[in-house]
């Protein structure tokens, strides 16, 4: 699944990142408590959450998250925008709720990646 096939699958805003729509993306992780995705999981290719601080692009830095989701239709500030910029980290921003964008993509083929 590449970050386009998120986007209209989930009915995304780009909100950084047009240019990286064609990189692959294998597993994800839903989350707002940054601590479990730090302690629970591994291989993530997508985070979608809520929490819209820099703290969640300094936790995707972290996992090596290519692309965050942001949802229930949630957008940053300007500072946490840049932060992804800088390490190109794609943004999207949908208005489904945390639990269906986690379904349709799972139900898509996107699988979770857990720690051994």
């Amino acid at each position: 699944m590449t970050v386009f096939d998120i986007k209209k699958l989930l009915d995304c805003e780009i909100l950084w990142g047009e240019d990286e729509l064609t990189r692959e993306v294998h597993t994800a992780c839903g989350s707002d408590m940054m601590s479990d995705v730090l302690a629970f999981v591994k291989d993530q290719s997508v985070l979608i959450t809520g929490l819209v601080n820099t703290q969640t692009v300094r936790t995707a830095m972290m996992m090596d998250i290519i692309c965050i989701v942001f949802v229930r239709g949630k957008k940053p500030a300007d500072d946490v925008i840049r932060l992804a910029e800088q390490n190109d980290i794609v943004l999207l921003s949908t208005s489904e709720l945390m639990f269906e964008a986690c379904g349709k993509l799972y139900s898509a083929g996107l699988k979770g990646g857990k720690r051994k």
